[in-house]
């Protein structure tokens, strides 16, 4: 991955653009070699909910990526490259295609700034085979991307250069969309609240109480120790739901979640956007750095500060809740030690949010240059915490006792740099949208000593958390 000469002083005009991308063009004509060229601008602070507002088109592919909490967002948009992913080895697919593609990048201009370079932007189905995902996953190098870092924003472009490319009309369209992004403002006055007309389950709560059960007897025969039973509400509102409101709406609720956001402009998927607030991370990558999260156990918050406390207290000495979350704990430690890491357990908490608490471990481990972040994602998918132990047994009981899909739920959807950093969260607490369409899902650990009624409550509560954003 060369990096160019070139700094951001470079491209103070359109002009200074122009003739970069002009002799960029002609080094191509004379060696007929095609060129990937990343270009990163750093700009005064912005939003980039509000570029997705304003600078995005409904029909154009987008992936958003926010942690309010941490004042961290990224917005990437078009496509220069992408590949869709079949069959069980995605994850090797997806590493392959980001380590090929990154040896050819050049970067240039401001490479030192946040979210300076080129990202790649993934996104994968529960299941390797899904055919309401209609795809295994896919990975997105963007036209263009905004990230804010604190005070600080970043604008990639990344640009093909080949027989088709035109550099007066394309440094004219890159010098114009870094115009608008920079103008961007979050419009919230033509807000208006939406109408849920109508809740439905896809399958009743007797068929998932039933289904509870049924897994309770399989925890009985030591058959499994663990499953995750999730459901499925469809919802239809008065009018298109209002994509840039529910996400403004999700961050300023859960700032300590993942906010997320990816849509697709071909496929099966065409024109459905999958999105969410997600309070597990799967693991984070920063100079060889890892860090993922043990989080399973929950309770809900109390009304008053003693009831909240005792709720608490409650949780962190159940047996059943810390059972619960030490087999996730286990799970992770074997299979990051399949790998040769040596992971760390650091000290327990509680993750409370708004209407839900969780027992939350994080875990760290070094990792050598020879594991790459996908072959991490490829090992941990599916935790515990979203399928159950042991993981092919559960993930075949899943199949067998959801009456639905799970698609891009409690999936991985993050990103990755070309230097193998990069962030990836679990999709649960998601909604796939469509028009005025949505599909909510959430789902509750079932162990030995889950009540199949208290189950339901859990299930019932984590959908209000995405229930109560959506308008």
């Amino acid at each position: 991955m060369p990096v160019s000469p070139y700094s951001l002083d470079c491209f103070k005009t359109h002009r200074d653009l122009y003739n970069f991308l002009f002799a960029c063009k002609q080094a191509f004509v004379n060696t007929s070699q095609i060129q990937l060229i990343s270009i990163s601008f750093s700009i005064p602070e912005i939003d980039p909910l509000a570029v997705l507002q304003t600078c995005v088109s409904p029909q154009e592919r987008h992936f958003y990526f926010e942690k309010s909490g941490q004042q961290q967002a990224l917005l990437a948009v078009g496509s220069v490259m992408q590949l869709e992913l079949e069959g069980s080895d995605r994850f090797a697919q997806s590493r392959d295609f980001i380590q090929r593609l990154s040896q050819q990048i050049t970067l240039v201009g401001d490479v030192d700034g946040p979210f300076a370079g080129a990202h790649f932007f993934c996104g994968f189905s529960f299941f390797a085979q899904s055919t309401a995902a209609g795809t295994a996953g896919s990975v997105l190098l963007p036209q263009w991307q905004v990230a804010r870092l604190g005070s600080q924003s970043t604008i990639v472009v990344n640009v093909l250069i080949d027989h088709g490319f035109d550099p007066q009309s394309q440094s004219t369209r890159i010098w114009q969309q870094i115009q608008a992004i920079q103008t961007a403002t979050l419009d919230c006055d033509r807000w208006v609240d939406n109408t849920i007309q109508m809740i439905q389950g896809v399958s009743s709560p007797e068929i998932f109480q039933t289904a509870v059960q049924q897994a309770l007897q399989e925890i009985r025969d030591r058959k499994i120790a663990k499953i995750v039973l999730a459901r499925a509400f469809d919802v239809v509102a008065a009018t298109s739901f209002n994509l840039v409101a529910s996400l403004h709406n999700l961050r300023q609720l859960y700032q300590d979640c993942y906010i997320f956001s990816s849509h697709q402009a071909q496929g099966v998927s065409v024109g459905q956007t999958f999105i969410g607030a997600s309070p597990e991370r799967l693991v984070t990558m920063q100079q060889h750095r890892l860090e993922t999260d043990a989080l399973a156990g929950s309770a809900p918050r109390g009304h008053t500060e003693a009831e909240d406390i005792r709720l608490a207290n409650q949780l962190l000495s159940s047996e059943k809740e810390t059972h619960e979350h030490q087999l996730v704990i286990d799970f992770i430690t074997q299979h990051l030690g399949n790998l040769g890491l040596q992971p760390k357990i650091l000290t327990p908490r509680l993750l409370q949010l708004p209407n839900i608490q969780h027992l939350h471990t994080p875990i760290a481990a070094e990792v050598p240059e020879s594991v790459h972040l996908l072959d991490i994602l490829a090992e941990l998918h599916p935790t515990p915490a979203v399928a159950g132990v042991p993981r092919e047994l559960a993930c075949r009981y899943i199949q067998q006792l959801e009456p639905f899909e799970r698609s891009f739920y409690a999936a991985p959807i993050g990103w990755v740099d070309a230097q193998g950093n990069g962030e990836f969260a679990v999709g649960i607490r998601s909604a796939i949208l469509q028009g005025r369409r949505a599909r909510l899902f959430a789902g509750a650990g079932i162990v030995e000593g889950s009540n199949p009624d208290r189950e339901l409550v859990e299930v019932q509560l984590k959908l209000q958390a995405l229930l109560r954003a959506l308008t």
